[in-house]
């Protein structure tokens, strides 16, 4: 595979740049907010990601007929990954998840209704497979879906409970996975888009690790009582929703977890490494700690080539119809650059030392508290989009042939 961009490649890199430096605005772009947190959950930023869907940049690789560009995935990589860069939020779930399943599986009325604001950046989804019991396994979700007639229309009513789910307490719609056949585990699985602003709906706030008690990374539990759901708002074929939601899993695993702030915070910490001293002596003359940074940033490159990697396969599966999707090495990328990104986590607070667990923004913490900030979302980022044992089943599996672990 080849590393290097192209010159149109980085002529789209620097246009991308060029217009964040001019829209930058603190309430839209904060280095501090970790990657799960970069979601568009105030009217600034919803704001700003209509701008880059009037620039028709949320639409990169969409087909022409759904007004795309069908240009190649490495600019939609390129346009995330300076947006992650500067703390902004990403195009995330609308393009990637909910579009771009709705483009290949979903009925001309959804793709009419939904695709269109997508572009304009008018609507925010929720994504719900998480369950009490069914957390990283999603084909174990229960929320139980039995056909009903509401009004004449025919659909499905629908309750149970759904945890875990970000951006339900701003979203206006449901991104759902429900249990159509109790039957099969795999086969009785159907998605549905339901809109979040209805009786019968109750959502209450989980606040994680990463925002208490800052109050800057929620979660939320969804209750979900007699809600129907007319047949229209089903997403492809009834029963085949776990094999539409694999497919768009190893998206989330790839756009929701950017390189670029993992390698803003290891610039960061080589920064203080080579400017502060302790005990009258400089930090970077210290062996234990050279060594501690050599091998950081050894597996930050690692990180970015994986990355690199799922691009690249992702290009060949779009040229090539029938292709599979890069699973096992969306995977492969997503276990690594997590928990990569949690031991430099835990090198930031190991050598900034007993400064280390001040918050974050104190301007006399070392690194201005990034290490503690990090410390406790990058523990997030490590479950979200499907835990590091998961990951390793995935490519176990898949990748290796091996037996199921767990």
């Amino acid at each position: 595979m080849d590393f290097e961009f192209s010159a149109e490649q980085q002529a789209f890199a620097a246009e991308v740049e060029t217009f964040l430096d001019a829209n930058d605005d603190p309430d839209v772009f904060d280095v501090t907010r970790e990657n799960m947190a970069q979601i568009v959950d105030t009217p600034k930023r919803r704001a700003f990601m209509a701008s880059l869907g009037a620039k028709g940049w949320l639409g990169l690789t969409w087909p022409e007929q759904y007004g795309g560009s069908a240009g190649e995935g490495i600019y939609e990589f390129l346009l995330n990954e300076a947006l992650a860069g500067r703390g902004g939020p990403q195009i995330g779930k609308g393009v990637g998840i909910i579009g771009k399943t709705l483009i290949a599986q979903g009925n001309d009325f959804l793709k009419q209704t939904f695709l269109p604001m997508i572009l304009r950046n008018e609507v925010e989804f929720a994504v719900g497979y998480s369950e009490p019991d069914a957390g990283s396994d999603a084909a174990s979700m229960r929320l139980k879906a039995e056909p009903a007639e509401r009004d004449g229309v025919t659909g499905w009513i629908l309750n149970g409970q759904k945890t875990w789910t970000t951006s339900a307490h701003f979203a206006e719609w449901y991104w759902l996975g429900t249990r159509t056949n109790p039957d099969d585990k795999h086969r009785g699985i159907t998605l549905m888009l339901v809109p979040l602003d209805q009786p019968g709906i109750t959502i209450n706030a989980i606040q994680t690790m990463g925002g208490v008690p800052m109050g800057d990374e929620r979660t939320n539990e969804v209750f979900i009582e007699d809600v129907f759901v007319p047949d229209d708002y089903v997403v492809g074929e009834v029963n085949r929703g776990f094999q539409y939601i694999s497919q768009a899993l190893d998206l989330e695993r790839f756009t929701m977890f950017t390189f670029a702030p993992i390698k803003q915070r290891l610039d960061l910490l080589i920064d203080y490494v080579r400017t502060e001293t302790r005990d009258g002596v400089p930090l970077r003359d210290d062996p234990v700690i050279r060594r501690e940074i050599a091998r950081l940033v050894t597996d930050a490159e690692v990180a970015r080539v994986l990355g690199l990697r799922v691009v690249a396969e992702s290009m060949k599966a779009e040229k090539t119809p029938g292709t599979p999707p890069p699973t096992i090495e969306s995977s492969q990328y997503k276990l690594f650059a997590t928990e990569f990104s949690r031991r430099l986590a835990s090198a930031s607070m190991d050598i900034a030392g007993p400064g280390g667990v001040l918050r974050v923004k104190t301007e006399t913490a070392p690194m201005e508290g990034r290490a503690e900030s990090t410390y406790r979302y990058t523990v997030i980022d490590t479950i979200g989009g499907g835990s590091s044992e998961i990951q390793k089943n995935i490519i176990a599996r898949r990748g290796l042939g091996l037996a199921k672990t767990f």
